[in-house]
């Protein structure tokens, strides 16, 4: 039987505004739909999206016979994607995730804490008495500054990531077209040349930054390679930044918006408004996975090679999980969300992610208790991604 198919352009300006209605439409036809646009099918509940995440017969590697020569204008981008854990399978990405996981650890990243704090605090006395966007002000500057320190670079060069970062992720974007993947592969090439340069020179000049103990990460005599630490340094930017940028917008939006109380915020109470700012209206709305093998998913056959479209963002509004899922409940109890992913392919940067949230919007409201805005939110043309244009605020 044929899988129900529905139409909607992902670049279209009221789906980007507002995305929510067309999954549930979507769900509503089914747990796996047909996504014209994409000529995929698409998982819209929970259940789906989180068993395709998690069934190792639907992974990120593209299988063997399927890769076709890469273009010559992108050879600069594919160099560096082509060493990425991201779109890795075991055993190649269960060796790159154990070294990586070697270096960014837990204590690291909760070692962070007093630095994003103070971070937040100078960003915030920095800031003007009237009418600004609090994206460039605030919400860009604490990730990328963040894991800037964290790697080792200046801070000074933070900008220049930013940007390279930017132009990068926007291959992966629905309005992706021949001049974003030049300048996605001239940003990729220089980004890696500047990498080059500061894991060459932690090499002989060790210091106590993630460069240096990714280099130093062992396991079983295998240590990353050159291009291969280029590749995760890179990822922890691109990757972290989008998810970090996009999910404080969407949060301060939506707090401000639905009058939120401070107890939200509290040490105790934290933790669980940011889960739910997360399955509300997360950063990332659409990952996909390849068949490795014939799959019968939901009454659908998959072969080998066909690739299927897991919808995060339709699965965190899934009203056989989370009662009442239009509703922003800061204290809610209920299954995890997914904004993540989940399984291998879990994100490395989510530990930091959390703890760059949980200290940031906490200090934000404390410090600007009545702020406010100024015009109505307006989110960008950034599909699969899901986050603001700019965020104009008054304290």
């Amino acid at each position: 039987m044929p899988l129900p198919c529905l139409s909607q352009s992902p670049t279209d300006p009221e789906f980007v505004q507002n995305p929510y209605p067309f999954y549930d439409r979507l769900r509503a036809a089914g747990p796996l739909v047909g996504w014209d646009e994409f000529g995929l099918p698409a998982a819209t509940t929970y259940e789906a999206v989180n068993a395709i995440l998690r069934d190792r017969r639907f992974g990120r590697e593209i299988p063997a016979e399927l890769i076709r020569p890469t273009p010559r204008h992108l050879a600069a981008f594919q160099a560096v994607e082509r060493h990425s854990m991201l779109d890795a399978e075991p055993p190649r990405h269960t060796r790159l995730r154990s070294l990586v996981l070697r270096a960014f650890t837990s204590r690291r990243i909760a070692a962070l804490a007093p630095e994003v704090t103070a971070l937040c605090h100078d960003l915030i006395d920095r800031m003007s008495n009237c009418a600004f966007d609090l994206l460039p002000a605030y919400c860009t500057q604490i990730p990328v500054v963040v894991i800037a320190r964290l790697l080792g670079v200046p801070e000074t060069a933070a900008p220049q990531l930013l940007a390279w970062s930017n132009t990068m992720v926007a291959m992966y974007q629905a309005r992706r077209d021949r001049t974003v993947e030049d300048a996605a592969a001239a940003a990729a090439g220089e980004f890696a040349e500047f990498m080059r340069g500061y894991i060459d020179e932690r090499r002989n000049r060790p210091a106590d930054d993630l460069i240096t103990q990714l280099i130093a990460a062992e396991q079983d005599d295998d240590r990353l390679d050159t291009d291969e630490l280029i590749s995760t340094c890179i990822l922890l930017l691109n990757a972290g930044h989008e998810a970090t940028v996009h999910t404080l917008g969407n949060g301060v939006k939506t707090l401000i918006e639905t009058a939120t109380p401070a107890a939200a915020l509290a040490p105790d109470a934290i933790a669980a408004t940011v889960e739910e700012i997360l399955r509300y209206d997360p950063p990332l709305h659409l990952f996909t996975r390849y068949a490795y093998e014939e799959v019968d998913f939901c009454g659908h056959r998959f072969a080998r090679g066909d690739r299927v479209a897991c919808l995060l963002a339709a699965a965190g509004r899934d009203p056989d999980v989370y009662q009442d899922p239009g509703s922003f409940r800061p204290g809610r109890k209920a299954k995890p969300n997914l904004a993540f992913g989940a399984g291998i392919h879990f994100c490395v940067g989510a530990p930091l992610a959390r703890l760059e949230l949980q200290i940031a919007l906490p200090i934000l409201f404390r410090r600007l208790p009545r702020l406010r805005l100024t015009e109505r939110p307006r989110y960008a043309d950034l599909y699969h991604f899901h986050g603001l244009e700019r965020l104009q605020v008054a304290a």
